[in-house]
């Protein structure tokens, strides 16, 4: 192939950055859009492109297209050389890796998700003490006694469990009615170190660094601005304290507006690690822990991070 050829082809970053993303692993069309933001339209037409001239080639995994690349003999130093030099000069390149090792990992909670259903479905059938109230009181002994920020906590059941185990828990929501009725079952309780206040979370009533254990339980779809509630809670921890987000993955039942009142339809892992990431935090690792079998199938993903020192 003609080297003009090849550095036409290779000059727009929309192939460039498919060419290297397919270099590294097969991948789908709906998996490169997700990880280029781009529209699938648009990355058809690309991959037709490299299609035509030999750079990439297809083939059939049940319903679905895989693309590979495949360079054609006389072009592989040249490609090679022009890979090599974008994965050091293209801004894109870190963000495309890092949402392939987002998919890569999907792919490996899938086949996770796979096995679990063939084997004991625990908590599907009954099983005399084996629940998962007792492995969630189990798991909270392992914890070290920590300060720690429940957000958007609600009726307080998780604060509760927490407070166990806990060195003190600050439970924070927006609505009077859930912080009396939490305080209350608290005093009810007798549970002395867990404490309710009344606050947005994107303007905790909470002093800055003063926390070691953030918990954002499947209310950050909720808030209105969610980078500000993140930035907030990376105020409230100490050094090296650490963030734990569980929200939905990114869905499209609209109707969850309405029945929820939720604000955002989730986030995808991309997302939540660029959130993250724009806010500081390091050691970020997000992946897809539950799937519900029934629609509208909502899946649940969680992230964890820690505050740089």
């Amino acid at each position: 192939m003609e080297l003009l050829k090849i550095l036409r082809l290779l000059g727009d970053t929309g192939r460039l950055r498919v060419l290297r993303l397919l270099e590294q692993e097969d991948l789908s069309v709906a998996e490169l859009q997700e990880i280029l933001g781009m529209g699938q339209s648009r990355i058809s037409t690309q991959l037709s492109q490299l299609k035509a001239v030999g750079f990439v080639e297809v083939r059939r995994a049940g319903q679905k297209s895989i693309y590979r690349a495949t360079v054609p003999p006389g072009a592989q130093s040249i490609v090679a050389e022009v890979l090599r030099r974008s994965s050091e000069e293209m801004s894109q390149a870190a963000h495309d890796d890092e949402g392939l090792q987002l998919i890569l990992r999907r792919r490996k909670d899938d086949l996770r998700t796979h096995f679990d259903e063939l084997a004991g479905r625990f908590g599907r059938h009954y099983v005399p003490g084996r629940s998962w109230q007792g492995l969630s009181e189990m798991l909270l002994r392992l914890l070290p006694p920590l300060v720690i920020a429940d957000l958007g906590a609600g009726e307080g059941t998780l604060a509760l469990l927490l407070a166990q185990r806990a060195q003190r828990v600050i439970a924070v929501d927006n609505s009077e009615k859930m912080v009396e009725y939490g305080s209350g079952l608290a005093a009810r309780k007798l549970v002395q170190n867990l404490e309710y206040r009344l606050g947005e979370m994107e303007d905790l009533p909470i002093k800055s660094g003063s926390v070691d254990l953030v918990l954002m339980h499947q209310t950050l779809h909720h808030v209105i601005h969610p980078p500000k509630a993140v930035a907030e809670a990376a105020r409230i921890l100490k050094r090296r304290g650490r963030i734990v987000i569980l929200d939905l993955l990114k869905h499209e039942f609209e109707a969850a507006r309405e029945h929820y009142a939720d604000v955002h339809l989730g986030f995808s892992q991309v997302e939540l690690t660029q959130l993250l990431r724009d806010t500081g935090f390091e050691s970020i690792d997000v992946s897809i822990v539950s799937r519900e079998t029934e629609a509208p199938h909502f899946a649940t993903v969680m992230a964890f991070a820690e505050k740089a020192a």
